[in-house]
């Protein structure tokens, strides 16, 4: 949404990189000349973000890689408020076949990519980063039991909305793919207060991370 993105550039720029506004085919993004990043608007969702992950990808042909970023639920007690969740996998949760018992659609992070966020996250003081499955559905989770019942059933240490969307675009293309979230709820029924009251906070501790691992690659 345009306020997690809002909130990922003042972090970015309050690390001391250059924000400039640009366009990419019909999308308006924010270029990082500094690290040679690109933040563009996902749309929310699933399919949108696929769609505008897609166009992206046809506009242009120089990309190294596509994050997916923003705010995500906390599904397992280690993981409070506040940290960062870097998806190992990407758990397409609400891939609902009732014809036969076919595993959900899972899409493995860029395994250089997780390994570089590893080492750099080692430096990190004010939050942890912690290494593991990411649900990712259109479905807001809001009540503990529902919480409970998909962190036993994908193993994911969050949740969010896009990030299979994305996943796919890039299996599609080609294209190296890693979901990166910050957390600001715990996926219960304060969920929709907490997201307001938290999403600076974990918008802030994503472009940290983000920006010390793109510092030092």
């Amino acid at each position: 949404m345009k306020e997690e993105l809002d909130f990922l550039v003042q972090g970015c720029t309050k690390a001391g990189f250059r924000a400039e506004n640009a366009m990419i085919g019909r999308l308006s993004v924010v270029q990082l000349p500094d690290l040679g990043a690109t933040l563009a608007p996902g749309g929310l969702g699933k399919a949108q973000f696929a769609l505008q992950t897609q166009h992206l990808l046809d506009m242009r042909s120089d990309w190294d890689l596509i994050v997916c970023t923003g705010a995500a639920g906390a599904l397992a007690d280690e993981v409070p408020v506040g940290d960062v969740v870097v998806a190992t996998t990407t758990v397409e949760h609400d891939y609902n076949n009732k014809f036969n018992e076919r595993a959900l659609p899972k899409f493995d992070g860029a395994g250089a990519t997780i390994a570089d966020l590893k080492s750099v996250s080692q430096s990190l003081d004010s939050f942890r980063v912690h290494f593991g499955p990411i649900a990712s559905g259109d479905e807001d989770v809001v009540e503990t039991e529902r919480g409970k019942e998909l962190h036993e059933s994908t193993g994911a240490l969050a949740v969010a909305w896009e990030g299979a969307g994305g996943a796919r675009a890039c299996a599609f293309s080609s294209i190296p793919f890693v979901e990166i979230r910050g957390v600001t709820d715990t996926a219960n029924h304060t969920a929709a207060a907490d997201f307001a009251e938290n999403l600076e906070l974990a918008m802030s501790n994503l472009a940290t991370l983000i920006t010390s691992w793109i510092a030092h690659t």
